[in-house]
């Protein structure tokens, strides 16, 4: 399988930081649930995706207001009904590990919920397989 990589990067604002003025644990994996579940639209050609599985989170160090977060994914398998991510999360102005997740497992579903063979077993680049 080829490689697949995707950036994305997030400042970190006032609205984002919990009660000990820290990046709220929350803020950080609705940012991250959303943007790998837009990687497994493109890359499943569905808009029909679910978040079915994400591993052990492990925060190992904070963020505060100002910082910049680059969320690093990566393709790490496609399956019949699903697609694997795995993603780090690094505070580019520390240059600290905030979190890594090991495993974000998309299911393509059906109207009626069901899982079905999405049929994708290569990344793609662009977004052709949604207009496919």
């Amino acid at each position: 399988m080829n490689e697949y990589r995707q950036t994305v990067r997030k400042w970190v604002k006032p609205e984002d930081l919990n009660q000990h003025s820290a990046l709220f644990g929350g803020r950080v994996l609705q940012w991250l649930d959303e943007e790998a579940a837009i990687i497994a639209v493109a890359q499943l050609g569905t808009r029909s995706v679910v978040t079915r599985y994400m591993s052990e989170v492990n925060f190992v160090a904070r963020a505060e207001s100002g910082d910049l977060l680059q969320l690093d994914y990566r393709i790490v398998a496609f399956g019949r009904t699903s697609l694997t991510l795995s993603c780090s999360v690094e505070n580019t102005v520390t240059g600290q590990e905030v979190l890594t997740l090991d495993r974000i497992v998309f299911v393509a579903v059906d109207e009626n919920g069901q899982a079905y063979a999405h049929g994708q077993t290569e990344p793609t680049e662009g977004t052709e397989r949604l207009r496919g």
